[in-house]
């Protein structure tokens, strides 16, 4: 092995954690070698171009907080951020911190090995690339595998054009006069369906199980707001990490739901409302954990869809009643319930009438065959494992990462794994990564991880992996956590069920993001408790 094929650190994934990874560790003096499937750095946010691809959080809370000039400097221009304004972003945060040299892009991570004698890892790409590192870092991203459109059988035989949401052409694609099938209502379909039906001739959307979803109320961004974020900007940094999710914005009460007079109840939704976003979720303290607080919530947004879609049937299926709200991600649309009143949008129930298959000229349902031109798969992802078991991962003795979660995924604290030393996960399973402002659990990750390989070398240690014993204690907690919630009753892909045959699992920690810091806090000031530290 050469001097230019060794590395302190492999990193996989240049997005918002491999970036910062990469900042951080080179701050270290670790040597660095981050690989890239995309053919830009940004993750997410270079994939997902999709029509109406924004985050969902307020922009200045969607951002890094380690440099306190590069929050000055960057001037956002909405109050949700648009993909391409993420984009140009996380590709300023790389030119502004130079990392580019260290990041080698277009290039797939294919396997990593754990060599027991050398005590490194061993990498391989698909372009060929072989080599090794003390440390391994997977920042793969927890929504960076799009579900195959082989699920739907005849997929392959459509004469017309179809794309996933989630690796949309980069020059955009045109709908002008087409007739478009949108398969799905998540996220990705709740945004793009109003811009795609915007210029399609004819939109007909596919709906499994409909999605609660709030306005953004989006718009250019208030420079009121950003002088006063300016202005107190540590404060409210400081009061994003201590809310549960990470989001202070969402402005969670200390009050029960069911302790306020209905009018006051109505009132307090009706404000969240028009403010936007995730607000509507910390109206009461209570909604994700008390079923009857629950209802009033799901009854309040199923009022604002009929009182919004002119067809009453049309707004009846719109209006989700198998699951409470928030135990899927809660949706933020522009427009997205108004665009149902259009007479060139349709809705076709397939808990009615299902897909039977795709063929040559469209999809067909147990009640018809709909002819389009287009079809835009809004499937989603393999959430969360998706894109670790697409890589060989090998730890001690051969063990292959897949078959230790064949049952479902186990870590400790969502960064490390049994079995499978200097191997770290950012916003793993376990974790309270997607429950959570995704900025705010990434930095607090790539923190503790630079932290722990930095106080190795210090130690001149080999390898640190956890014990088994502390993976199943830390994973039966984040179960009985799960279950003192509603989370647990939705058929999300937070368990895993949009994936047939994936294990259900509940696989992100709903603790509340300051319970979960602290304990990470604990376990590295106690010196890796939990942990194995050899060498």
């Amino acid at each position: 092995m050469t001097e230019a094929q060794s590395y302190d650190v492999v990193v996989v994934g240049a997005g918002f954690s491999g970036l910062y990874l990469l900042h951080r560790l080179r701050e270290a003096g670790q040597s660095v070698r981050v690989f890239e499937a995309g053919a830009s750095v940004g993750g997410t946010w270079f994939w997902n171009r999709y029509p109406g691809a924004r985050v969902d959080i307020e922009s200045q809370e969607y951002a890094y907080s380690f440099s306190p000039e590069l929050d000055a400097e960057w001037k956002w221009t909405e109050r949700y951020a648009a993909q391409p304004e993420l984009l140009a972003y996380l590709n300023h945060v790389a030119d502004r911190f130079d990392l580019r040299g260290d990041i080698q892009l277009q290039t797939r991570v294919t396997s990593a090995v754990w060599d027991e004698e050398a005590r490194r890892w061993t990498v391989t790409t698909d372009r060929g690339d072989r080599v090794s590192a003390r440390h391994v870092v997977m920042a793969t991203g927890c929504l960076s595998t799009p579900k195959d459109d082989a699920e739907l059988p005849g997929s392959d035989s459509f004469r017309g054009s179809s794309w996933h949401t989630g690796r949309w052409p980069e020059g955009g694609v045109d709908f002008t006069g087409k007739t478009v099938a949108v398969i799905g209502t998540g996220s990705s379909a709740i945004q793009s369906i109003p811009k795609i039906a915007e210029q399609a001739a004819h939109v007909t959307v596919f709906q499994r199980t409909p999605n609660f979803s709030v306005p953004a109320h989006n718009g250019p961004a208030d420079p009121a707001v950003m002088a006063d974020w300016a202005a107190h900007r540590e404060q409210y940094r400081r009061e994003a990490r201590e809310v549960g999710f990470g989001i202070r914005s969402i402005g969670i009460t200390e009050t029960p739901a069911l302790t306020v007079s209905p009018e006051a109840r109505q009132a307090a939704f009706e404000e969240r409302w028009h403010y936007g976003g995730f607000a509507l979720l910390g109206a009461f303290n209570d909604l994700i954990v008390d079923p009857e607080a629950n209802v009033t919530a799901a009854e309040f947004v199923r009022g604002k869809i009929r009182e919004i879609v002119q067809d009453p049937a049309t707004a009846e299926k719109l209006s989700p009643k198998t699951y409470p709200i928030g135990t899927k991600r809660i949706c933020v649309d522009t427009g997205y319930y108004a665009t149902f009143n259009r007479d060139n949008v349709s809705l076709v129930d397939l808990t009615e009438e299902p897909i039977e298959r795709v063929t040559p000229a469209g999809v067909k349902t147990s009640a018809r065959e709909y002819e389009v031109d287009a079809i835009v798969y809004a499937i989603g992802f393999d959430a969360m494992t998706g894109a670790l078991d697409k890589i060989d991962i090998r730890g001690r003795g051969g063990a292959r990462l897949k078959d230790a979660w064949a049952g479902g995924p186990g870590t400790y604290l969502g960064l490390m794994v049994a079995g499978f030393p200097n191997l770290f996960l950012v916003t793993g399973p376990g974790s309270p990564s997607v429950l959570c402002n995704m900025a705010v659990a990434i930095e607090q990750h790539v923190e503790w991880i630079s932290d722990c390989i930095a106080w190795m070398s210090e130690r001149q240690a080999a390898s640190i992996e956890a014990t088994s014993a502390a993976q199943e204690e830390w994973v039966a907690h984040v179960n009985e956590v799960a279950e003192a919630t509603l989370f647990p009753r939705a058929n999300s892909w937070y368990l895993g069920a949009n994936v047939p045959g994936k294990p259900r699992v509940f696989m992100p920690y709903i603790g509340g993001f300051p319970i979960y810091r602290d304990k990470c806090r604990e376990v590295a000031v106690a010196g890796y408790e939990g942990c194995v530290v050899s060498g």
